[in-house]
């Protein structure tokens, strides 16, 4: 099979990433470069597929005028990123909840059966493997996997030479609140599950500080 890109590339592309503090507001991304990120998460893995997520766009000079006081980790996105997206978790998915027979018969084109081998699958791996059993586990485990995609879009923008920052430098509550009390997101069915911001950078990119491999790696 042929090789999409080589491991130097692979290299190149998570060294060039780095959590932007300083961006430039003059820069655009461009549209096609955009879906293509969000195509990223779009695609992203979840658990058993059900896609757990909704991505909404800041785009309201209001909007971020309004939470940018609960929100100081956002302030350097805030000051000059092209694009602040906030990721949402979905609440309540369980295997038989109404998403999952939306998702099911919409995504998958099959009849939904709470009594089938998938439903009654997807019951026993979060009740007796995760034990999911409050709406708060079950609300960090959507959250968890929110983060897969948020990893996927912040390395598809490096890849397209666009810079990023995952921010959780906010106020959890007031940001939830906000959005529910401006119709942006229904709280029974979302919750906030982390913020992100991209554009391009005002600023050198430091040399990479990690643990070498062989500190964080072992063969068992």
């Amino acid at each position: 099979m042929t090789q999409i890109v080589n491991p130097e590339q692979i290299n190149t592309i998570f060294n060039r990433r780095y959590a932007t503090k300083k961006y430039n507001p003059d820069k655009h991304i461009p549209e096609q470069d955009w879906q293509a990120i969000l195509t990223a998460g779009r695609l992203s893995p979840s658990s058993n597929g059900y896609e757990p997520w909704q991505f909404l766009l800041v785009k309201s000079p209001q909007i971020k005028a309004d939470i940018r006081p609960f929100a100081p980790g956002a302030v350097n996105s805030l000051n000059g990123a092209d694009k602040l997206l906030i990721i949402l978790a979905r609440k309540g998915l369980t295997y038989d909840s109404a998403y999952a027979k939306s998702w099911v018969e919409q995504v998958q084109g099959v009849k939904y059966d709470q009594n089938s081998p998938q439903s009654q699958g997807f019951k026993a791996f979060q009740s007796q493997l995760l034990k999911l059993s409050t709406p708060e586990r079950l609300f960090s485990w959507t959250c968890r996997q929110c983060y897969i995609a948020l990893a996927n879009m912040l390395t598809a923008a490096a890849a397209l030479d666009i810079d990023s920052c995952p921010i959780e430098g906010f106020n959890y509550e007031q940001m939830n609140q906000y959005l529910a009390d401006h119709q942006l997101m229904d709280p029974q069915q979302w919750g906030v599950a982390v913020m992100c911001s991209f554009g391009y950078r005002a600023q050198t990119i430091p040399p990479k500080k990690r643990w070498p491999l062989n500190k964080i790696y072992h063969e068992i």
